[in-house]
C-alpha cells in the first residue's frame, strides 16, 4: 500500500448513531443490504470475524442492547424465546434474512401496546407520595425482569420516581420564589396543581418516547440492525444509509446546501431553533427562531404536510440543491400562518472551523486557537477547506500579533481527517515521522512530516480532555513524543487508535432502500505513536493532568463494547525538539495544580459523583425524597458555592477578524461570542500560566 492512499482516509471518532424511530410494520423476505454489508465487513475490516455461531451470539446481544439496554421492555421469558436465534443469525445474514429482528421487533411492539395503557392508568390519578418503596438507578442493569408482573411493577416505580423528581423541583422553585419575595411576579400554585403538572409531564415524556419508536419505518429498522452488525467488529465501524451519509459529510466539511436553520422536533412539529448568520434564511429575513414549520413545497409544487413526520425526513425535504426554491408554511408564535419562500444556498457553519483569539496575562499576549474537528472537504478537489490549512492561517495571524506562546484547544474534538492531523503536526516540527500505521497484513508504515518548514516554533500547549479523540490524539501524541508541546488536560484522551474509511456498498436498490444502499465506515488500520505505543484504549496521558469532575466514571473507548485491544510496535527513529526548559515547566505546573484549591474541590466532588453514578437508591416518598435531595445538596454545597476567579486578564478577538465583518453585527457576534466562555476556564488559565513560565525562561 502506498503512503498517499491511506493519507487520504478519514479517522473519525464520533459514532454516528442511527435515529431510533418506529412503525408497527414487520420486515419480511430477503434484503440484499445485509449480504452486501457482511461481505464488505468480512473482506475489508482490519480484524474481520468469521460468520459463525460466536459472531451470531455477539450480534444477538448487541441487538438486544440497542433495543432495550435499560431492560424496560423485554422480560427474561422474552429473551428465552428469542434465544432460538442466538446461533442462527449468521446463517440468516448469509442469505439476507432478518427473522431475529422481526421477532424481537414484534415483541417490542406488543410490549409498547401493553405498557402504554398501564402508564395512562397509573398517571390518571395522584400517586402515593407516602410510599415506603425505593427506586434504584444503576449505571448497568444486569438482569431482565422475570415476568410481565415484575416488569409492570418496575415501570410503576420508575413512573413514580420520574414524577416525584419533577414535583420536588417545582416545589423547590416555588420555595425559592417565596424566599426572594418574587411571588408578585410569579404566581404561587397549590400542591394539587403542581402534582398534576408533574404527572402530565411524565406522561408526555412517555408518549413522545413511544411515538418515536412507532415512527420507525423498515429502512430505519434495517439501518439499526446493520449498525448492530458493524458495531461488533468495533465501535467505529458504522453503516450509513444515503441520508445519514449526507449528515456525515456535513460534519466533515462544515457546510451543506440548504436554508441555514437549526431545526428540532417539538410535540410533532418541526421547530426553528436558530438561524445561521449570513445564510439564505438570514438574508430572506422572514423565518425566525421559534417558528413551527407545517408544510414544505419544492418551488411551486404542492406542499407536503410535515406535522408528525420524522425530523430526518422533514429535513431532507427542506434541504436541497443550491439555487432551488423551497416554500415553507410556518406558524408564527402569535398563531399566524405564513408561506416563506427561500432560495437555497451553500450554508457555511462557521462554528465548525478553526478560530483564534488573543489572551492577555501579566503584560504578555498569548494566542488561543480553538479547533472543533479535523475537517476536510475531499470532494471539492483542492478547492475545499482543510483544517490543517486553516490552522496555518491562524498561526500566521497570531505571529503577526507577536504572541508569546499559543494554546491549541482540542477539547471535545472527536477527530476527522488523518491527513490533516499529519499535516498539522508538521506545522510545529522541522522533519520526522508523525504517526505509524499497521494494516490487516501487519505491514507497518510511517507517515512523515510532509513540510520541512516550521510554521511556528514558539511555546506551545495542547489542551485536551476525555473527548479529544482519534486525529486529536495523533497530533497530541506526536508533539508530546517530540517534546515539542506541553499536553494539558484530564487524566487521558478518548483512546481511539483506529483508522476508518468510507466504502460504498455495491450498487443496487430495493423497495426499502430506493436511493441505494449507502456506505459503510470500516476500520481498516490501527495507528501507533512514533514511540511504538498506541493511543488505542488508553489514549494520551497529558504532561499536566487537570482533575475533572467525571474522573471516577469510566469514559472513552474503554467503556465501549467490542473495542479493539491495546498493543505495541517498534518505535520509529526521531529527534527530540530542542525544548531544554520543558521538564522544569511541566514540574512547576504539576506543583501548581496540586496546590490549586479549585482542583482539590473538583477531585473531592468526582469521588462523590462516582459513588452515586454506580448505583443510588431513591426514596419514593416525597418527604424522604426531599430529605435525600437536601443531603445531596449539602454534600456538594462547598463545590456550588465556590466562586472561581479567572487567572487571565482578558481575551479578545483579533483586529483582522473584526475588520473582515465590519458593520455586520451578526457576523461580529460570531467573532466575539465564542471567546466569552473562556473567561472562566480553568484549563485555559493553567495553559496560559505554563506559556508565561515558558516565555520567561527563554
Amino acid at each position: 500500500m502506498k503512503i498517499n492512499k491511506w493519507l487520504s482516509l478519514t479517522s473519525v471518532s464520533a459514532v454516528m448513531a442511527v435515529l431510533v424511530f418506529c412503525s408497527n410494520k414487520q420486515l419480511n423476505g430477503n434484503e440484499p443490504l445485509l449480504i452486501r454489508l457482511t461481505d464488505v465487513m468480512s473482506t475489508e475490516h482490519y480484524s474481520p470475524y468469521k460468520l459463525n455461531d460466536q459472531f451470531s451470539e455477539m450480534v444477538f446481544n448487541n441487538v438486544l442492547k440497542n433495543l432495550d439496554d435499560d431492560k424496560h421492555f423485554f422480560t427474561q421469558g422474552d429473551i428465552d424465546k428469542l434465544s432460538v436465534f442466538k446461533k442462527s443469525i449468521d446463517d440468516q445474514l448469509k442469505v439476507g434474512r432478518y427473522d431475529f429482528l422481526d421477532s424481537a421487533w414484534s415483541i417490542l411492539m406488543v410490549r409498547l401496546n401493553t405498557i402504554e395503557p398501564m402508564i395512562d392508568k397509573e398517571l390518571s390519578k395522584p400517586l402515593n407520595y407516602k410510599s415506603n418503596s425505593n427506586y434504584v438507578v444503576s449505571e448497568k442493569i444486569l438482569k431482565y425482569k422475570p415476568n410481565i408482573d415484575a416488569l409492570e411493577q418496575d415501570w410503576k416505580n420508575w413512573l413514580q420516581y420520574q414524577t416525584i423528581d419533577r414535583l420536588y423541583r417545582k416545589i423547590e422553585d416555588q420555595e425559592n420564589v417565596k424566599q426572594k419575595k418574587d411571588s408578585a411576579v410569579i404566581k404561587i400554585l397549590p400542591f394539587d396543581t403542581l402534582e398534576l403538572k408533574s404527572r402530565n409531564e411524565t406522561l408526555k415524556f412517555c408518549k413522545d418516547w413511544f411515538k418515536r419508536w412507532r415512527k420507525m419505518d423498515q429502512k430505519d429498522k434495517l439501518s439499526l440492525y446493520a449498525n448492530c452488525i458493524t458495531e461488533v467488529y468495533d465501535p467505529h465501524s458504522n453503516y450509513f444509509p444515503p441520508e445519514d451519509k449526507a449528515n456525515f459529510d456535513i460534519s466533515m466539511t462544515g457546510k451543506l446546501e440548504g436554508i441555514g436553520a437549526t431545526l428540532s422536533e417539538k410535540d410533532g412539529y418541526v421547530k426553528v431553533e436558530r438561524i445561521v448568520p449570513g445564510s439564505a434564511s438570514a438574508r430572506q429575513g422572514e423565518l425566525k427562531a421559534g417558528d413551527l414549520i407545517l408544510k414544505v413545497a419544492q418551488g411551486a409544487a404542492d406542499a407536503v404536510d410535515i406535522v408528525d413526520m420524522k425530523l430526518d425526513d422533514a429535513i431532507q425535504l427542506i434541504r436541497g440543491k443550491k439555487g432551488t426554491e423551497v416554500r415553507l408554511t410556518v406558524k408564527k408564535p402569535d398563531g399566524t400562518i405564513q408561506v416563506i419562500p427561500i432560495i437555497r444556498e451553500v450554508v457555511v457553519i462557521e462554528e465548525s472551523y478553526a478560530r483564534s483569539a488573543i489572551v492577555s496575562f501579566k503584560g504578555k499576549r498569548f494566542g488561543l486557537i480553538q479547533l472543533p474537528s479535523f475537517y476536510a472537504d475531499f470532494a471539492a478537489q483542492g478547492r475545499g477547506r482543510h483544517s490543517s490549512e486553516d490552522i496555518r492561517i491562524e498561526l500566521e495571524k497570531l505571529k503577526m500579533e507577536k504572541v508569546d506562546g499559543i494554546v491549541l484547544d482540542l477539547r471535545n474534538n472527536g477527530g476527522g481527517s488523518l491527513a490533516d492531523a499529519i499535516d498539522m503536526s508538521g506545522l510545529f516540527i522541522e522533519e520526522g515521522p508523525i504517526v505509524q500505521v499497521k494494516d490487516p497484513s501487519q505491514r507497518i508504515q510511517q507517515a512523515p512530516d510532509p513540510d520541512p518548514e516550521i510554521q511556528y516554533a514558539g511555546p506551545l500547549v495542547i489542551l485536551t480532555n476525555t473527548y479529544s479523540a482519534s486525529a486529536s490524539e495523533i497530533l497530541a501524541a506526536a508533539l508530546q513524543d517530540y517534546q515539542r508541546a506541553v499536553i494539558v488536560g484530564t487524566n487521558t484522551t478518548f483512546g481511539k487508535g483506529t483508522v476508518q474509511t468510507m466504502m460504498p456498498l455495491p450498487s443496487g436498490k430495493s423497495p426499502i432502500f430506493p436511493k441505494g444502499y449507502g456506505e459503510v465506515k470500516v476500520t481498516i488500520q490501527k495507528f501507533y505513536r512514533i514511540n511504538g505505543g498506541t493511543t488505542q484504549l488508553y489514549g494520551v496521558v497529558p504532561d499536566v493532568i487537570l482533575p475533572d469532575i467525571y474522573d471516577g466514571i469510566e469514559q472513552g473507548e474503554k467503556e465501549m463494547d467490542y473495542h479493539m485491544p491495546y498493543d505495541k510496535i517498534p518505535a520509529a527513529e526521531y529527534k527530540l525538539f530542542n525544548n531544554k526548559n520543558r521538564a522544569d515547566i511541566v514540574k512547576s505546573a504539576i506543583m501548581r495544580t496540586q496546590k490549586n484549591e479549585y482542583y482539590k474541590l473538583i477531585s473531592k466532588r468526582a469521588t462523590e459523583l462516582a459513588k452515586m453514578r454506580n448505583s443510588f437508591s431513591y426514596c419514593l416518598n416525597l418527604d424522604g425524597y426531599k430529605s435525600q435531595q437536601t443531603q445531596i445538596k449539602e454534600q456538594d454545597k462547598y463545590f456550588r458555592d465556590y466562586k472561581y476567579k479567572r487567572v487571565i486578564d482578558t481575551a479578545f478577538a483579533l483586529p483582522i477578524d473584526l475588520d473582515e465583518v465590519k458593520n455586520d453585527e451578526l457576523k461580529k457576534a460570531q467573532k466575539l461570542d465564542w471567546i466569552k466562555r473562556y473567561m472562566k476556564d480553568a484549563g485555559l488559565d493553567e495553559s496560559i500560566q505554563i506559556l508565561y513560565d515558558w516565555s520567561e525562561r527563554k
